[in-house]
């Protein structure tokens, strides 16, 4: 997984997808940190009852909380979890040394039948449901954002955080173009972890880090897998609730 694990993969296919930067081309921009991403954190596993976020302990992925009308739902890559939710936690608005919106456990996990399948990268999606805190659900707490679809040409921000402990996220804002069939932008910068870090165009997210090659191989290419009527699907199957699913580990599936 190349948000997860690209210092242990070496890339054993030619990269076809957003050319590489050159040395004159200064108008690729770069990832900046910021103290905190509306509706976006870290996901820490295996983890209950806020262990590892409490303790400082390393996270591995973003997320970002999406409104629903059940209030409890979070949008990342479907290549960032595995299992059916619990010890899977997330970290909203963490920055530093702080918890600000507390730490939420995952009881369900959707994912699309062709992930679970074949690990196919245009569904590398994931919905999960979080279980209520202190009376409250997520977005009691955090303002999520609505479920969009991306419009090539305009901007877009990409966040995510860098894995390891607590920090903050980085961001970056550049337009959106079509690869391949998914979702791109050009930028220097991110590093490992950010895959399921939420894409905002007009206060939507459009998209999350990952898809082709789980999020890019390149340093200066970001990928989503394309949001449109299967997420949309999906997303409507995590409202209407019911059984959720038992997702394979998906780590090093077409990564790089």
């Amino acid at each position: 997984m190349r948000r997860i694990l690209l210092s242990l993969l070496v890339c054993g296919l030619a990269f076809t997808g957003l050319p590489a930067a050159s040395a004159d081309d200064a108008a690729v921009p770069t990832a900046h940190q910021v103290e905190t991403v509306p509706a976006t954190g870290a996901i820490f596993y295996p983890s209950i009852l806020g262990l590892f976020p409490t303790l400082g302990l390393p996270h591995f992925c973003s997320a970002s909380v999406v409104d629903s009308p059940t209030r409890d739902l979070v949008v990342t890559a479907a290549h960032c979890v595995f299992g059916t939710g619990p010890t899977i936690e997330f970290a909203p608005l963490l920055h530093d040394n702080s918890l600000p919106a507390g730490v939420w456990s995952v009881t369900k996990i959707y994912i699309d039948p062709a992930w679970a399948k074949t690990f196919d990268p245009r569904h590398d999606v994931a919905f999960l449901r979080v279980a209520p805190r202190g009376g409250k659900k997520i977005e009691d707490v955090v303002d999520g954002h609505p479920l969009g679809t991306p419009t090539v040409g305009q901007s877009v921000n990409v966040s995510g955080y860098p894995m390891g402990s607590k920090g903050r996220p980085l961001t970056c804002t550049a337009a959106l173009e079509l690869v391949d069939g998914y979702s791109g932008i050009r930028c220097n910068g991110f590093e490992d972890g950010t895959s399921g870090g939420p894409w905002l165009q007009d206060g939507r997210v459009v998209g999350v880090i990952g898809g082709l090659e789980q999020g890019g191989c390149a340093a200066d290419a970001e990928y989503s897998t394309p949001f449109g009527a299967d997420v949309q699907a999906l997303f409507n199957r995590a409202v209407a609730g019911g059984k959720g699913d038992n997702v394979p580990i998906g780590f090093t599936a077409n990564a790089c």
